[in-house]
């Protein structure tokens, strides 16, 4: 048990340097993610505009192509209208060319519509590219610091993986868990403390003189009864 306890307040000292070196990154990876799911978010909306622009355009052409065909229309009718042999006849063909010039007049009705949203949709695709590009550079400048921290500790940050990794295998995975368990729940990290000046070295509380000489034993797990930290008697030695 104690070589066990031992490895967990070795572990602990290597996580917290792990911590140490993540802290140097500060916010940035929050960031970079932030940013790349801005930029995510803005290029499927240009897409979106894109898309929207193409369907506009295409409706545009398809209603020429009726005004074309109406005018058509009119010009058959009108030529047909000089060989009628009846007023029913007449009648009958006056009612298509006013069907048709009421289909050119609806036509141009839809064409203004698009005309005036294709503009509309542009300036969005215009406005929205600009800070596309704007949120793009930020982001290859944020990633930029982030690669450069994460190269100037890669050395270092491979070796106390390493050592995490020993400890490990130390450590029962019973125990382990409970230790990535606790650690996870603080929000400095620390999992396991020891005792100083009679406290807890987490919480600061007074730890009993009994239980301070059950911890000096290294005989089992002792957990401070306030905050939930495991409590270790500290080595004469640290982590290198």
């Amino acid at each position: 048990m104690e070589e066990k306890i031992e490895a967990l307040y070795r572990l602990q000292q290597i996580d917290s340097k792990i911590d140490e070196i993540e802290k140097i990154k500060g916010e940035l990876p929050l960031e970079v993610q932030d940013l790349e799911d801005e930029v995510a978010g803005l290029q499927t909306r240009i897409d979106k505009i894109n898309g929207d622009i193409e369907e506009l355009t295409a409706l545009t052409r398809q209603r020429r192509r009726e005004t074309d065909e109406a005018k058509m229309m009119i010009e058959k009718y009108e030529e047909q209208q000089k060989n009628v042999r009846n007023n029913r006849e007449f009648d009958a063909i006056t009612k298509e060319i006013e069907f048709q010039k009421l289909e050119i007049e609806l036509c141009a009705k839809r064409l203004k519509e698009y005309s005036a949203e294709m503009k509309v949709k542009k300036k969005l695709a215009e406005d929205t590219e600009a800070l596309f590009a704007e949120r793009k550079i930020d982001l290859d400048n944020k990633r930029g610091e982030l690669e450069g921290i994460e190269n100037e500790t890669a050395e270092e940050m491979a070796v106390l993986r390493n050592q995490v990794a020993e400890a490990q295998t130390k450590i029962d995975e019973r125990l382990l868990s409970a230790y990535q368990r606790i650690r996870h729940n603080m929000r400095n990290g620390l999992a396991v403390v020891t005792v100083k000046r009679d406290a807890c070295g987490g919480c600061y509380n007074r730890i009993p003189p009994q239980r301070q000489v059950d911890i000096r034993q290294n005989k089992k797990i002792i957990i401070c009864e306030y905050c939930g930290r495991i409590l270790v008697n500290e080595p004469a030695a640290d982590v290198e």
